[in-house]
């Protein structure tokens, strides 16, 4: 079995290569799989995550930071913490998906407690949403490609922006982002019906609908 080691270097994101109709169940365990040889120290295995998972990471991390330079870095910084956490990772509910956006987010809170830098969230380059299969936010998230959309987000508070990024713009379930966010799953849906709420009322009348 080869050593672990972990190419640092953030190479252009691309969207992976969808597969042929591939059940949802099938698709979870073989990441399953995945994740179980690479906690067992299969180098190739973390290489085939890190391919899967880096592009939710880099959104993630460049939404909060705005600078490609650092999100570049975090990034790269959250695969080797995960490397070096992978014998301890236990499945019990959580996404490894999920567990690697906590891991990024409490990088980027240790970074911007430096005091060194300002969070600043970039909108000019925001990726195509993943837009929710139900509920009645979904005529507010079909816009959120939208910048004045993107501009409103910006002006909620801290709790509900975070709540609709990692909700719609990078598709994670309410319990993932209950995981990520340290909260429980309702406390999930209220913060997102008042963030969604807010948004509403903060749209001119062209994007409500």
């Amino acid at each position: 079995m080869s050593s672990l080691t972990l190419d640092t270097r953030v190479v252009p994101l691309r969207r992976p290569t969808p597969r042929a109709a591939e059940p949802g169940a099938d698709r979870a365990a073989m990441l399953k799989a995945l994740v179980l040889r690479a906690r067992d120290g299969d180098a190739e295995a973390f290489g085939s995550l890190y391919d899967h998972y880096v592009e939710l990471v880099y959104r993630y991390v460049y939404y909060r930071v705005g600078a490609h330079s650092l999100t570049e870095d975090l990034t790269s910084e959250t695969f080797l913490r995960a490397l070096r956490r992978m014998p301890d990772f236990r499945w019990q509910g959580k996404d490894f998906g999920a567990w690697l956006v906590t891991i990024a987010r409490n990088l980027v809170t240790d970074h911007f407690k430096s005091g060194r830098y300002r969070l600043e969230v970039c909108t000019a380059e925001q990726v195509e949403p993943d837009l929710p299969q139900e509920g009645p936010e979904r005529a507010v998230i079909e816009a959120m490609t939208n910048r004045t959309l993107l501009a409103a987000v910006r002006r909620l508070g801290s709790e509900q922006q975070e709540c609709v990024v990692l909700r719609f713009l990078h598709g994670l379930s309410v319990a993932e982002t209950a995981l990520v966010m340290d909260k429980k799953p309702g406390a999930i849906k209220a913060l997102q019906y008042r963030a969604v709420r807010s948004l509403a009322r903060m749209l001119p009348d062209d994007l409500r609908y």
